[in-house]
């Protein structure tokens, strides 16, 4: 397994009095299934894993995670961990196109690349973070190397194999819109599309003008590709590690997020929709005790606040639906309470 290439990049992000920038390093490494590019920040901690976030169709690890990192609540825990942001194959900003007739790895072969970055770095463990066809990627990959897996943050999770009807509106769909407004009805609601804001405006801009466009498609394609996870709740298939499944209200997987919780181990998974999505991070942490109790102190002050007037919350109040909004603010959007997780300040 030869490592291809290795640039580093100093973050650009405002810095905190006293904080010094910190150092990316982007290594490419030889898989089974072509090569694959992603980014180290940080320095590796004793006896606690890797953060490995992989991203969503249309997007790369920057466009989709770095406002999420780069919010205040976060610094506390990018401090303590090491971070590895996977770009799927071609989707690494510069990437040339891949020559016509190239054959784009399924989900399963995607997630089957992730032992090599691991065993490159000499990690042995990770917690998750993926969204969209990145959470389908790092949930088959917890499936089949459980013992390497601490725990999982998954994102807009769809685990679901498409169906003949679904299959049949995607090819309808495909003869009267681009490749690019199909990746937008994906990532964000119908509301959210015909509201057209400035955030919309950008994304559509990014992916209908991306030099790698083609293989933004190869991508696409595999997604809408993938096999059923088959969660089984108390079955054989399910995913031993702590998860939190998380989705904003009316977004266009909520459906399928709500039917993936009812198949995992209740004891074993959170479900954040309205709420904080920082805030919940850090207690998902602290649950598998990454996070000392002294710096949750205010946090648990916020959540027993944000509790006792959950059902005072104004339901009809507007509300975003996406982590691409989320992230830019940290937050997830405010709702109803019900078998969610609410963490807010």
């Amino acid at each position: 397994m030869a490592e291809l290439q290795e640039v580093q990049i100093t973050e650009e992000k405002p810095l905190l009095p006293g904080q010094t920038p910190e150092v990316a390093k982007t290594h490419s490494v030889e898989t089974p299934y072509g090569s694959v590019t992603f980014t180290v920040y940080g320095t590796p901690k004793p006896k606690r894993p890797a953060i490995l976030t992989y991203h969503d169709v249309g997007l790369n690890y920057k466009s989709c995670f770095q406002p999420l990192f780069q919010f205040g609540d976060m610094q506390e825990i990018i401090q303590n961990f090491v971070r590895v942001h996977v770009d799927a194959p071609g989707m690494e900003e510069g990437a040339p196109v891949f020559p016509l007739g190239y054959q784009y790895p399924s989900l399963d072969q995607l997630a089957d690349m992730i032992p090599c970055i691991l065993q490159y770095l000499n990690f042995s463990s990770i917690i998750g973070i993926g969204v969209g066809a990145g959470a389908y990627v790092l949930s088959r990959y917890a499936l089949s190397h459980p013992d390497t897996v601490e725990g999982l943050v998954l994102i807009n999770i769809d685990p679901n194999a498409k169906g003949w009807m679904d299959w049949a509106a995607h090819k309808l769909t495909g003869l009267t819109s681009s490749i690019s407004e199909m990746i937008l009805g994906h990532l964000f609601s119908q509301e959210e599309l015909s509201g057209n804001s400035e955030l919309i405006q950008k994304y559509r801009n990014i992916i209908t003008h991306a030099p790698n466009l083609a293989n933004i498609e190869l991508y696409w394609n595999s997604y809408n590709n993938r096999r059923d996870l088959n969660f089984e709740r108390g079955g054989d298939v399910t995913l031993k590690c702590p998860v939190m499944l998380v989705v904003g209200d009316q977004a266009p997987h909520e459906d399928a997020v709500v039917e993936c919780n009812s198949k995992l181990d209740p004891t074993q998974t959170s479900f954040l929709k309205p709420g904080k999505l920082t805030e919940a991070f850090k207690y998902f942490l602290q649950g598998m005790g990454y996070m000392a109790s002294s710096c949750m102190t205010r946090l648990s002050r916020s959540r027993t606040a944000s509790l006792t007037s959950a059902a005072s919350i104004d339901g009809n109040r507007s509300r975003s639906r996406t982590l691409s909004q989320s992230s830019e603010s940290g937050t997830l959007p405010s709702g109803p309470p019900g078998h969610t997780m609410e963490v807010s300040c």
